[in-house]
């Protein structure tokens, strides 16, 4: 495999770039974090600006906060696509819209760049462990190209269709599991502010059809009062309000998701942003007046 590129070294992409060393890809990489730079050239990567990155590899990963930042990595003042040959591959995994995903596809197309929007689903643990779910979308050939970091990145990657397919995927698993953590939440205030142990109500619901990795990933966090994120209430707040400007944009009514964002943004007003997604469930204790905790022995 030639030079690989890495952009983006944070709570999803340090990870991810550690289990790319470990397999002995020769790693390039560039984060503004200089500690974060720093421990992962300690394992074996090379630090580089974003003309040397352009400049010497055939594959680039992002994996950055926002699609603006990603549009400004690529096509901004010294940006990436100012350095790149036509033959280069870049893979977005960074959470952003559609729109801003086939934005990038078509921009690089001119200079005969390739484009796959591929954002991941397993949070920290699923970066640790090399078990991410990578949703992609772009050519065929260049999600082929893209196969060998993807099986070492994670445990399965799927091209879903053409380019934004993969965003657009991204948006309804985030739908599917911020609204579960909710009702989730919402369930378990009921249980404990009618006195019951929710450890005991979790492990009675857990092998029925309420079962879920949602249940099974955010109960034994919530009872422990563990809010350390492996995926930050922030970062879902900006999915989120992707998945309504998304959605309001082709008229689709999101009822659920709508009241969500409202929820995650009285999380953020309340100093919730850099908790686990698993501290949804403070709104819902806030209502009540109770928290979801592990019974006192």
């Amino acid at each position: 495999m030639s030079k690989v590129g890495f952009i983006g070294l944070g709570i999803m992409g340090k990870p991810m770039a550690l289990n790319l060393l470990k397999e002995k890809v020769d790693l390039l990489v560039y984060d503004l974090n200089k500690e974060a730079v720093e421990e992962v050239t300690a394992a074996g990567a090379s630090a580089g600006t974003y003309g040397e990155i352009a400049a010497q590899c055939s594959i680039i990963f992002l994996i950055l906060p926002n699609g603006d930042i990603s549009k400004e990595v690529l096509f901004g003042k010294s940006g990436l696509a100012s350095a790149m040959t036509s033959g280069t591959i870049v893979c977005d995994m960074s959470s952003v819209t559609p729109v801003e995903s086939q934005e990038c596809y078509h921009e690089l197309a001119k200079i005969g760049v390739g484009f796959v929007d591929a954002p991941v689903s397993g949070g920290e643990p699923g970066a640790i462990n090399g078990t991410l779910a990578f949703m992609a979308g772009g050519d065929q050939k260049d999600f082929d190209a893209l196969m060998p970091c993807f099986n070492i990145m994670g445990s399965s990657a799927v091209l879903i269709g053409g380019s934004g397919s993969g965003s657009v995927t991204k948006l309804a698993n985030q739908i599917i599991v911020n609204n579960t953590i909710a009702i989730v939440s919402e369930a378990f205030v009921l249980a404990t502010k009618a006195g019951a142990d929710p450890l005991n109500v979790y492990h009675a619901i857990r092998g029925g059809l309420a079962g879920s990795a949602v249940l099974d990933a955010k109960i034994p966090m919530i009872v422990e009062r563990n809010f350390v994120p492996g995926g930050k209430i922030s970062i879902n707040h900006k999915d989120i309000k992707n998945v309504v400007n998304t959605a309001h944009s082709l008229d689709v009514p999101i009822p659920y998701s709508a009241q969500l964002y409202e929820i995650l943004q009285t999380l953020k007003i309340h100093g919730h942003m850099n908790d686990d997604h698993g501290g949804i469930v403070q709104y819902f204790e806030g209502l009540a007046d109770v928290q979801v905790k592990k019974t006192e022995e």
